[in-house]
């Protein structure tokens, strides 16, 4: 059934009051499959020179911007966050430790000497500790170091490959093609590339893609953070040191970095096929977002065109969208209850169970949200929600969209998904309550 504009709509819901557009329906709700595919956001005035681009919001993964973001295309080094990401599980799991020692294997050193790679020089017969490795590989993208810390944690390149797609797969992530550690092309490792595959193979992945693997990277280990916010470093190799400068010039005190978009990170890419990619973030009034950029312009080293253009997609994103806030325990007109089964009570209050946030675009208001109430279909019996009920049970979903502005996130969904919980417990009626009922409906339904 949908109901006409309500006057309020979560009372306090949002930081901002006036009527929602509701719609209210109590069922099953349907089950989330992620999209095969996020279509082209419009976005008037914003011209990417990029292959592709997409921009989202970090905690819940709604994307605000998208060009082209499903073809895989080449993604060099930002590579290295799948593999950062393996290293800094394989420490939380006990595996490695931080202060842990590892050798240099013969593919690994040799890639460390090209001078025409991004490098800290490694020495045959030293061991590097993994804390230094992981700072080498991700301030200054020193790919054999990453390969380094790849055999630390799988033993073999090929093992750690393999590791690196079982990890993408988990994250639903099926359109990808990785060879190599490093996210160089297979013919540069040397002994170590991947059997079987071309010598011209290449890491590949869509800019959805690259934005759902930094997403898991900042949400189980934010300290990352930590270390690609840090602009200049010095790395020991055991008998010089190298001075690091980090590839992510948008870090403040580097060449394109720029006093409204505090960015921290992550991760810049370079190849010929690549062309220059970056994958960045900025913390920047309280809430966090990601954009990629792949295949901008990458005339020599010293061409800024990635940066250019992440520095057009961040500014254009706070500049279009108004952040809104979404509270938990708030109901709706319209989609604030459900029918109950043998409950004390014959309807359950449905209200948010948690926070969470919305991007709207500029020119929208909160008039154009709507909800959707969809029950609990694991509690239902008969019709309603079967009693007893727990105090803040999940109850349903609420599904909230935007007229005038699709919504899209990283996990297929589109629509902000909140769970519908009771602030209240519901005890079962007792027999006597329940027979009454009965009767009374038998008696109304004759006559």
């Amino acid at each position: 059934m949908v109901f006409g504009k309500a006057k309020k709509f979560l009372i306090g819901l949002v930081t901002a009051t006036t009527a929602f557009a509701t719609i209210a329906t109590a069922g099953t709700a349907a089950t989330q499959a992620k999209a095969a595919t996020v279509n082209d956001t419009p976005a008037a005035g914003l011209k990417l020179d990029v292959k592709a681009a997409i921009a989202v919001d970090a905690k819940t993964g709604q994307i605000i911007y998208s060009k082209n973001a499903n073809q895989p295309l080449a993604i060099a080094s930002m590579s290295k966050l799948i593999s950062i990401y393996l290293v800094l599980q394989a420490i939380k799991q006990g595996k490695l430790s931080w202060n842990e020692k590892v050798p240099v294997d013969e593919a690994s050193y040799k890639v460390s000497q090209n001078t025409s790679l991004s490098n800290v020089p490694l020495l045959k017969g030293h061991k590097y500790t993994v804390k230094q490795l992981y700072q080498a590989s991700l301030i200054y993208s020193a790919n054999g170091a990453v390969m380094t810390l790849g055999n630390a944690v799988a033993g073999s390149q090929k093992a750690f490959v393999d590791q690196m797609r079982a990890q993408l797969k988990k994250w639903g992530i099926n359109d990808g093609e990785i060879y190599t550690t490093a996210g160089l092309p297979n013919s540069d490792v040397g002994s170590a590339k991947y059997p079987g595959a071309a010598n011209d193979a290449e890491n590949k992945l869509s800019a959805v893609d690259m934005a759902t693997v930094a997403s898991k990277l900042l949400k189980a280990y934010p300290e990352v953070l930590q270390t690609t916010s840090i602009t200049r470093m010095k790395f020991n190799n055991g008998t010089t040191e190298t001075q690091m400068e980090n590839w992510n010039w948008m870090l403040k005190g580097l060449a394109k970095s720029y006093t409204e978009l505090p960015v921290d990170g992550l991760k810049t890419g370079t190849s010929d096929s690549a062309g220059a990619d970056f994958t960045g973030t900025v913390h920047k009034d309280g809430h966090r977002i990601i954009t990629v950029v792949l295949g901008a312009q990458h005339k020599n080293d010293q061409d800024p065109s990635r940066f250019i253009q992440t520095q057009k997609l961040m500014s254009y994103v706070y500049n279009n969208f108004t952040y809104t806030k979404i509270n938990a325990g708030k109901s709706s007109k319209g989609a604030d209850s459900l029918p109950v089964y043998h409950g004390k009570q014959l309807t359950a209050q449905a209200v948010t169970g948690k926070n969470s946030d919305v991007w709207i675009k500029r020119g929208l208001t909160v008039s154009n949200l709507q909800v959707k109430l969809s029950g609990n279909h694991k509690l239902y019996k008969k019709g309603g929600l079967a009693a007893p009920i727990a105090k803040n049970k999940q109850i349903g979903t609420l599904d909230l969209t935007i007229k005038g502005q699709k919504l899209q996130y990283l996990n297929g969904a589109t629509s902000l998904k909140l769970p519908a919980t009771n602030p209240q417990a519901i005890q079962k009626a007792n027999i006597f309550v329940i027979m009454g009922r009965a009767i009374k409906n038998f008696f109304t339904n004759i006559f």
